[in-house]
């Protein structure tokens, strides 16, 4: 039987200047408890990728930092989220200011039955823009950011129905950053992808992260070897250890990071 640790203690690294901070947050689905009381630091212009077994929180902590926990019924959450020094839950701050500043990449592909273009200019539409050049250029430049550009370039109204798996999520991935956002969460992007798709977007998330800040959850450990700086394990809803990724994979300092990074549990 393997070795499944008890609650356990925490360990994480110091981030200087923060993009985002994570204070005591809880989160409750009605009477179940999902998250407890984490902190943590998202470092800017980094890839934190998020790790765990199944059903650990780091998909719930992902959705708490542009607020899509909101839109589920009975969800209670205490402690504090900023982004760039401003509370994200005080009842002031614009929660459709703080989706266009953080966006979101899901776990599967989720193009509109609209064309490539559309898809990837609809934020702005959504957000009132109507200069047929400030679209054109928010277009090409959220697809040559996700890698998509020279691919679709003289397709731009297809449906974006009839591209592959890997091109539409890397047409997502342009749809977030239209927008021009700070922060880019992505939940298990390539679990529904092929390896060369996979590929292609993780090189996307390694070119990505010179102009964005980036939170990825990934239920595979490799893959978070491969595209992260730093490395956030989580465990029964709490965040056991965070630290470069390098040292979380070959010199963790804590007992249940080691059992679960070596394949112990999990």
């Amino acid at each position: 039987m393997p070795r499944i640790p008890e609650i356990p203690e925490t360990a994480t690294v110091a981030i200087d200047s923060p993009v985002v901070t994570v204070r005591d947050l809880s989160l409750h689905y009605g009477s179940t408890q999902a998250l407890f009381g984490v902190g943590l630091d998202v470092p800017e212009r980094q890839v934190t990728a998020l790790i765990g077994p199944s059903g650990c929180g780091k998909s719930t902590l992902l959705r708490c930092l542009n607020r899509l926990n909101d839109l589920i019924d009975g969800v209670t959450i205490s402690g504090r989220v900023t982004l760039q020094g401003a509370d994200i839950y005080h009842p002031a701050y614009d929660v459709i200011e703080l989706r266009r500043r953080v966006g979101m990449v899901f776990q599967k592909s989720n193009p509109f039955p609209k064309s490539i273009y559309e898809n990837v200019a609809y934020g702005l539409r959504i957000a009132g823009e109507t200069d047929r050049r400030v679209l054109d250029e928010a277009v090409e430049s959220g697809l040559r950011s996700a890698a998509l550009w020279d691919e679709v370039k003289d397709r731009l109204q297809e449906s974006a129905i009839d591209l592959s798996g890997g091109q539409q999520q890397r047409l997502c991935i342009a749809r977030a950053l239209a927008v021009s956002p700070s922060v880019v969460l992505m939940d298990e992007p390539c679990s529904a992808l092929d390896p060369t798709a996979t590929s292609r977007v993780e090189e996307t998330i390694a070119e990505l992260k010179e102009r964005y800040t980036i939170v990825i959850v990934t239920h595979n450990m490799q893959q978070a070897s491969r595209v992260s700086d730093y490395t956030a394990f989580f465990y029964l809803g709490r965040l056991v250890e965070m630290d470069h990724t390098e040292r979380v994979f070959t010199n963790p300092r804590l007992r249940q990071t080691e059992d679960y990074v070596s394949g112990r549990f999990g």
